[in-house]
């Protein structure tokens, strides 16, 4: 291989935020992997087999599996909810109810809300995600608290 080709390649590489480049040419192949700088490069050894074994246990009663809101509210579905259609965390994070501390809430208890409108932001993994409501309506009840962490189908709002 060209070694002004095998140059372009680096430059490729470096350019960009893979890792490793590997490219075949008839018989001939060049690969190159990006190595931290200041590190250095070592090839670990193949893990060794896992080995298991198997011990037989005493049966356990099975116990019926709770459903995130269930867990949260010992069992019992839809306690301290009002009747109404519920909006649910659609994932883990924290729930914010306004878009920075300085601002108000989007939503309050008593307000009317159109679909599709924000009620509030749940943040995972430095993403901020909107919550909107599913069904226009008035907010009978918001259930967290703004910075706290939320489950993944926690109720969060009801709209009746």
């Amino acid at each position: 291989m060209d070694l002004r080709k095998i140059k372009k390649l680096i430059d490729l590489l470096e350019e960009s935020n893979l890792a490793e480049i590997e490219i075949k040419e008839g018989e001939e192949s060049v690969r190159l992997a990006r190595v931290p700088k200041g590190g250095v490069a070592i090839s670990a050894p193949p893990p060794a087999p896992l080995q298991l074994e198997h011990t037989p246990r005493a049966a356990q009663p099975v116990m019926p599996m709770q459903s995130p809101v269930e867990a949260a509210t010992g069992g019992r579905p839809g306690n301290d909810l009002p009747a109404g259609h519920v909006v649910r965390s659609p994932m883990v994070g924290t729930f914010y109810a306004s878009p920075s501390p300085d601002k108000p809430p989007f939503v309050k208890v008593g307000q009317t809300v159109k679909q599709g409108e924000t009620l509030g932001i749940v943040e995972a993994m430095k993403m901020f995600n909107p919550i909107e409501a599913d069904v226009s309506g008035t907010v009978l009840a918001i259930q967290c608290e703004s910075g706290q962490p939320v489950e993944f189908d926690q109720p969060l709002f009801v709209i009746g």
